[in-house]
């Protein structure tokens, strides 16, 4: 592929534009053509995933020495959002990844760079394994501890909602820290994906079927010291992670649209000769969506870009995680909404087993994905009022 940076100003549309038409041969030629098969049978995009990392997009945030096209968060929303365009799954499961390779990016020691690094660019694939069964959506607290076994720690623990859970060949897993008491004190390791004691219990969903995201067992499963990443709770790059998994929905949004336009020009009635692009109720439920999007995908870049420009002064990220989370709310309603309305113009076929109503069982899934919007909006909400997040210990 030829690099979009050393053609066009790193922030401007032309930019992000440049991306999506580098990508798009992959999007066109494997991952369209997969996304029924995938849905339909629950199968995991391992062929979508690795045409991906053959062009290097599985590295695109990832600096040059190691192979990465280091394009950002610009570059990880703008393919973010052409996959999930076309397919959530492949979304989804691209999304975790980058994000998980960008957290050892930026809390990883070079020689783990160096050993996982060179990996991601021949197609290794990884995810984050944080949220636990006990905790539910409060993914930030894990009951879970880390034992200390001379230059190993033993994990053990029932990890849920883990996107491609059983498929990864390496985990950001998160625990917290052995021999402290403290439920602030969170550990990260890489984990070997291919470690003894890790079982995936099968995913079969209403939608985004294709990422199994399953529970995740870690039983006894040995972690050498050298893979402790140097994190802990309040440093993760969150909203950096949440950021691209917006875009695939603002992706899914999108493809939901393309859908429905395409299929109100094509279809005819032929009594009166008119189609259904005729009618100005259908054009205007339309215009609606469309206007949704273009405000969302103007915001989703200008964080985007703001993330760059913070990475690249030294600065902290944390500062964004409110307004990702903002953003996280809107992109998966607007994602439900979009689908909704393609099903909606659609009419009776619309209802019909294909691509209107796979779209809505997969848009549904952003909903609940962490913060689910329910917490997201308790969240915003106590900050805005001043009250205490009650990470881990209630407040006065």
């Amino acid at each position: 592929m030829s690099n979009p940076v050393l053609k066009k100003n790193k922030y401007s549309r032309e930019f992000i534009e440049e991306i999506k038409e580098n990508v798009k041969p992959i999007i066109d030629e494997v991952i369209k053509p997969n996304a029924e098969i995938i849905d339909r049978e629950g199968k995991f995009p391992r062929e979508n995933f690795l045409a991906l990392a053959k062009e290097g997009w599985t590295s695109v945030t990832l600096p040059k020495k190691w192979g990465g096209l280091d394009l950002g968060y610009v570059g990880f929303s703008a393919v973010a959002e052409e996959i999930g365009r076309v397919d959530a799954s492949t979304g989804l499961v691209f999304a975790m990844h980058v994000a998980a390779a960008q957290f050892i990016n930026l809390f990883g020691y070079e020689e783990q760079k160096e050993r996982w690094f060179l990996k991601i660019r021949e197609g290794a694939l990884g995810t984050f394994s944080i949220s636990e069964k006990a905790t539910g959506g409060h993914v930030w607290y894990s009951l879970s501890q880390a034992e200390r076994d001379g230059d190993y720690y033993i994990l053990n623990a029932e990890k849920s909602f883990t996107t491609s859970g059983g498929q990864s060949d390496f985990y950001v897993f998160q625990t917290r820290s052995a021999n402290s008491n403290d439920p602030s004190e969170q550990s990260f390791f890489i984990v070997n994906g291919h470690s003894n004691g890790i079982t995936a219990k099968p995913w079969n969903a209403l939608g985004v079927r294709g990422n199994h995201s399953g529970p995740l067992t870690f039983e006894n499963v040995q972690v050498h010291k050298q893979d402790l990443l140097n994190a802990k709770a309040g440093d993760p790059d969150a909203s950096g992670g949440l950021l691209g998994l917006n875009a695939v929905w603002l992706g899914v949004a999108q493809g939901a649209l393309d859908a429905a336009v395409k299929h109100v020009k094509k279809t005819v009635h032929k009594d009166f000769n008119r189609s259904l692009a005729d009618y100005q109720v259908i054009r205007q439920k339309l215009a609606e969506v469309k206007i949704k999007i273009s405000g969302l995908r103007a915001w989703q870049y200008e964080l985007a870009r703001y993330h760059d420009e913070i990475l690249a002064s030294g600065g902290s990220l944390l500062p964004l995680a409110t307004e990702v989370s903002e953003l996280k709310v809107q992109a998966t309603e607007l994602a439900d909404f979009a689908a909704r309305v393609a099903m909606d113009v659609a009419g009776g076929y619309g209802y019909i087993k294909g691509i209107f109503e796979r779209l809505y069982r997969d848009a549904r899934g952003g909903i609940p994905m962490a913060p689910s919007n329910n917490l997201a909006r308790e969240q915003i909400g106590k900050q805005l009022v001043g009250l205490p997040l009650e990470l881990w210990e209630l407040g006065k």
